[in-house]
């Protein structure tokens, strides 16, 4: 996201929707910077699973629903949209209304995961979505040059889980199983990391998540 920002000319306007606390604001101090947002997380949600504790949307420039932007067509020179669409119950109808926002030559830059905890519940609606889901999508939506980028490995997202061990324990199940479990996964940590030196493409399996980017024809 960082260095794809950085090549665009200054001037350019930039769409963040779904900013949520506006984490991309700093790598667009070059240019025009739009942020939406929905603006119902407040932080605690539903009170289950994984939340933030606090969420501070005050500075969001538009308030709405992300299938229903007030901006007219085309718009935007680029339109980002990161770790959100997860939190949409009807995702296509949220590309589709980023796709109407971007100017023909303009480009999409999206994330979301392929695989996750609960997070943000209530506004949790799927665990993720596939490389397939966005080249798909974006294709019948008219967008060209789709480059899908998966964000880590098979052995990275199970060394990650792993590692939580303590936590689960902690919060599920007991605190002293949880270490008890962590330990007994140490030497299968070690393995997993000189298999991950060999990775032949194990994100096709599972990945965290995928990083597309692509233009409007």
């Amino acid at each position: 996201m960082r260095s794809h920002l950085a090549t665009l000319p200054p001037g350019s306007r930039v769409l963040d929707a779904g900013a949520g606390e506006q984490r991309n604001r700093a790598f667009c101090e070059h240019l025009v910077y739009v942020s939406q947002d929905f603006c119902q997380y407040e932080g605690t949600g539903d009170g289950v699973a994984l939340q933030t504790g606090k969420w501070d949307t005050a500075r969001i420039d538009i308030i709405s629903d992300i299938t229903a932007i007030p901006s007219p067509d085309s718009t935007f020179d680029v339109v980002l949209c990161t770790e959100v669409l997860e939190h949409v119950p009807d995702p296509l109808a949220a590309l589709r209304e980023l796709a109407r926002l971007v100017r023909p030559g303009g480009t999409v830059v999206l994330t979301a995961p392929f695989c996750s905890l609960t997070h943000f519940a209530p506004y949790h609606y799927a665990s993720g979505l596939s490389r397939y889901w966005f080249e798909k999508h974006l294709a019948d939506l008219g967008f060209t040059s789709i480059q899908a980028t998966p964000n880590g490995g098979w052995m990275d997202y199970l060394a990650q889980e792993v590692w939580r061990l303590p936590w689960i324990g902690r919060t599920y199940s007991s605190k002293a199983l949880g270490w008890v479990a962590l330990l007994a996964a140490v030497p299968m940590l070690g393995v997993m990391r000189l298999m991950k030196s060999t990775d032949r493409g194990s994100s096709e399996l599972l990945t965290f998540g995928w990083q597309v980017v692509a233009r409007k024809a």
